[in-house]
């Protein structure tokens, strides 16, 4: 059997053995799928025998595709170039001997010699290259069908050169340096269309996170929080420092003003209700005449006393408002007592429903704005963070330093990522490769790199018969 026997053949998909790899996506055989795990390819894989539980099966983007088909029809043309030369020095061969055992001198010689030599390289780089997806001939040689025994071998070792060469901290830190990252995003982010891009993105996570936010817990986190923080913080100090201050700096008066204006209008306006009231409080035993005097004497006195308020800004009732507020916000900084009083009656508006219900509604206001504000291109908070960005991205840009403490944050993360799940890196691919389909993978490196390997024994052929022609030269030319 020549060389394109049963070991090559295993690699031309037959009919009947493999479906078509767009019906199901698998491209795995009929029949039960042979599931894989470490050390159960051909037995000689770590944990080979020990019962260990099978793998899953092979990863749909690893399937034998209809794209990996078309590959492997060119490995075969290649295969049937390459086996056609070597039957040709056979031929060549035979053809040369028979010359030479039929008297011909010179020549025949020297291509029989090249021609052996050349069915001696084509026939061991056939093995050579057959070896690694399966066993030549179908044969138990030790040391064959590479791909498909120690495949999970081979992603160990490929795990753990990952692990050494490429996900070292100097390496990774070296290859982050020499990328100027701060320099480069800087640059990027000076460009308006790219801060508009970069805006534009974070609007839209933002909208996006928001949505998903469901605002009954958000609410409920906001009210606690808020009502955390007020119980926890005395509010009486503060409030009578900010009374102090608004009376040194006179902000109380034009309260006093407004009060004045208002109490003056309504006593005009309700006058008679005034005296009613003044003449109800009255004896009964007065005269009722008496009585309506005397109300109509208390409201004279009182829209009086309203009106000198309203119109003198020295009057002494200002004065001694004065003083009463000093003196409150004296007591809210230092006497004990109103401070505790301040306190219940914080904690009793707190307590009540409707203040915690204009709480938790301040989320629903809030997000409203911020959604507002995100999808007008032209809002405040979209033009903020666009102008924060292009700023952000010119000073990276031109300054140095903060450059070099950008690149050292990356540095020192991207080291500290890869040091602390360097194991959990590598094993993905050591488990992954595990996974795989040991058929299905060496069908499938076969399609990919199997055409150059055809030129490995169409050059064996080549170099075969040049070394044989060489080396019979030498001989007859030493008197061989």
């Amino acid at each position: 059997m020549g060389p394109t026997g049963s070991g090559e053949q295993d690699a031309v998909q037959q009919p009947g053995q493999d479906p078509d790899p767009r019906e199901g996506g698998s491209g795995t055989r009929t029949g039960a799928r042979k599931e894989l795990g470490p050390g159960t390819s051909g037995g000689e894989g770590a944990g080979a025998g020990k019962g260990a539980a099978p793998a899953p099966g092979p990863l749909a983007s690893f399937a034998y595709t209809a794209a990996d088909e078309e590959k492997q029809r060119g490995v075969r043309r290649m295969k049937l170039t390459a086996t056609g030369l070597l039957l040709l020095v056979a031929l060549v061969y035979v053809l040369a001997t028979w010359a030479e055992h039929s008297g011909v001198k010179g020549w025949p010689g020297y291509v029989a010699a090249a021609a052996e030599a050349g069915m001696v390289g084509a026939l061991a780089d056939w093995f050579a290259v057959t070896a690694l997806f399966r066993r030549p001939l179908g044969l138990p040689i030790p040391h064959t069908a590479i791909i498909p025994t120690k495949k999970d071998q081979l992603g160990q070792s490929l795990g753990s050169f990952v692990g050494e060469n490429f996900l070292s901290g100097d390496v990774i830190r070296d290859r982050i340096h020499a990328l100027g990252v701060g320099r480069r995003v800087g640059a990027w982010l000076a460009e308006p269309a790219n801060a508009d891009r970069v805006t534009a993105e974070l609007a839209t996570a933002l909208r996006g996170a928001l949505t998903v936010l469901r605002d009954s817990d958000i609410q409920a986190v906001v009210g606690e929080a808020i009502t955390r923080r007020a119980n926890a913080a005395e509010v009486g100090p503060g409030l009578g420092k900010m009374l102090e201050r608004v009376v040194e700096d006179g902000g109380h008066r034009k309260v006093v003003d407004l009060v004045c204006v208002r109490a003056h209008d309504w006593l005009v306006e309700h006058g008679d209700s005034v005296m009613d009231a003044v003449q109800g409080g009255a004896p009964g035993w007065t005269p009722r005449f008496v009585d309506k005097r005397v109300g109509e004497r208390v409201y004279k006195e009182l829209l009086r006393f309203v009106t000198e308020m309203r119109d003198m800004p020295g009057h002494p009732a200002r004065a001694s408002i004065d003083t009463f507020l000093t003196d409150f916000a004296a007591d809210l900084q230092s006497d004990a007592d109103t401070r505790a009083r301040v306190e219940r009656l914080k904690s009793e508006i707190l307590g009540r429903g409707e203040v915690q219900d204009v709480i938790a509604s301040a989320w629903s206001s809030v997000r409203t704005m911020i959604l507002a504000a995100a999808e007008d291109e032209r809002s405040e908070l979209r033009l903020r963070a666009r102008a924060s960005l292009m700023s952000l991205g010119a000073k990276l840009a031109g300054d140095e330093r903060l450059q070099g403490k950008v690149d050292g944050w990356l540095e020192d993360a991207a080291v500290y990522v890869v040091t602390r799940y360097r194991a959990e890196i590598t094993s993905l691919i050591s488990e992954t490769v595990a996974s795989w389909d040991a058929d299905q993978t060496s069908k499938k490196i076969e399609a990919h790199i199997g055409r150059d390997l055809q030129f490995i024994r169409i050059n064996g052929t080549v170099v075969g018969a040049l070394a044989g022609l060489a080396i019979h030269t030498v001989s007859r030319a030493l008197g061989g």
